[in-house]
């Protein structure tokens, strides 16, 4: 049981994470000017990815470990939940975040700014997608 909660844990912290960067972070970059705003994105977006990409790891392992261990399914939907953001983000949010990553500081403008809000869109799927797996990790923990 220790891992299903463990599991949840992390993909809440996951999930509050980026629930934070589309209604926080994401609002007020969007309120710069458009160099700043890939100014604050670049590195905003890499200390994000550090962050963020491990938890989703962290949290599968775990909630697959609970799935093995106790067998409840909400544990097994709930860790390919929470790995699902890693193919999401491969394939549709990657192709954004290398031509942002690519633009040059003094080349942002419209194009630049239309990324990032393009990014934000594609990046409240991973919101979704951690949310349901703490609400799936969440009804096995509470189901067992």
């Amino acid at each position: 049981m220790a891992f299903g909660l463990l599991a949840m844990i992390a993909a809440a912290i996951f999930a509050g994470a980026a629930f934070y960067v589309n209604f926080a972070e994401q609002p007020a970059r969007l309120r710069l000017d458009d160099r700043a705003l890939l100014t604050e994105w670049k590195p905003a977006y890499q200390r994000g990815a550090a962050m963020q990409a491990p938890l989703a790891v962290i949290s599968f392992l775990l909630g697959m470990l609970a799935w093995w261990q106790i067998g409840a399914i909400g544990f097994l939907i709930g860790a390919l939940l929470i790995i699902a953001p890693w193919p999401w983000t491969l394939i549709v949010i990657k192709p954004v975040n290398d031509a942002l990553l690519a633009t040059e500081l003094d080349k942002a403008g419209p194009q630049s700014r239309s990324l990032v809000v393009k990014w934000g869109a594609v990046h409240a799927a991973r919101t979704a997608m951690g949310s349901l797996a703490t609400a799936a990790f969440f009804w096995a923990s509470v189901s067992y």
